[in-house]
């Protein structure tokens, strides 16, 4: 399964006016159940913060946390990297848009991209599944990163993650280079590349699992099989928004044993 092509028409249908951009950044915001428990750690780290920080989004995609951080706080500087310089383009541009102002974007590559310890906070959600040479990349996260600094990583554990359940079992994302992370290896990697601390804990437990099904997986594996599905979709929401809304409360409110998610902190 492939989540590029879903993500290249849903680029082209939000990116006609700003308005519509914010309502799809709104959408995501309250499907994604990994959008929430991101949120929540960042709440928690910005209540120790000052004013005049400065952020990377490693890996940023459409958007959609850079917009979240660069409205928090316009005194906080964002810098926002991607690998696929269509993404890059299109967050430029809306930005420029709706004058944010403290939001700065390159094509990076982050086995290779690193600053020299300026970032407070490094932000990477949904982005280590993709890259094979994932110790590289949190060396270089370590370097960006001030004394002190933390990284805020999202990713599929090795517990079902990318819907994958035994050994002879695909992931369902094509676009994965691992299937998801144990998580004392993750944090094992963390420590190798030079970081002092490492927590992690899992999300997407029961009630996510379920969520994730029937607000993501279904919705994209209709999407794939036929276009005519993009009209189907709104009427599907609306029986299964409200079910995916309480399910994403029950996970973040919940602690769980294990879950097809991980949720890993890191310090300089």
């Amino acid at each position: 399964m492939q989540y590029d092509p879903i993500k290249r028409i849903l680029g082209e249908a939000f990116n006609k006016k700003p308005v519509l951009r914010k309502l799809f950044y709104k959408l995501l915001d309250l499907l994604l159940l990994r959008t929430w428990h991101v949120k929540k750690e960042i709440r928690i780290w910005a209540k120790g913060i000052g004013k005049d920080v400065n952020i990377l989004d490693a890996g940023s995609g459409f958007g959609q946390y850079v917009f979240y951080l660069s409205g928090k706080n316009k005194n906080w500087n964002i810098t926002a990297v991607d690998v696929k310089e269509e993404q890059i383009d299109d967050c430029r541009n809306f930005f420029k848009k709706i004058g944010r102002n403290n939001v700065s974007f390159s094509v990076e590559d982050l086995t290779k991209y690193h600053t020299n310890g300026d970032k407070d906070m490094i932000l990477s959600v949904d982005v280590m599944e993709h890259i094979l040479k994932d110790v590289e990349v949190f060396r270089n996260f370590h370097t960006s990163l001030k004394p002190g600094g933390m990284v805020l990583i999202s990713t599929p554990s090795d517990q079902g993650g990318s819907d994958v359940h035994d050994h002879d079992h695909e992931s369902f994302i094509d676009e994965h280079v691992r299937d998801g992370y144990n998580i004392d290896e993750i944090q094992e990697k963390l420590k190798t590349a030079g970081f002092s601390k490492t927590t992690a804990r899992y999300n997407y437990g029961s009630p996510g699992k379920i969520s994730w099904k029937i607000s993501m997986k279904y919705p994209i594996l209709m999407l794939n099989r036929s276009k005519v599905f993009f009209i189907i979709l709104p009427f599907y929401y609306l029986i299964t928004f409200p079910i995916a809304l309480l399910l994403n409360y029950l996970d973040v409110n919940q602690k769980h044993k294990t879950g097809t998610g991980l949720i890993v902190k890191a310090w300089k």
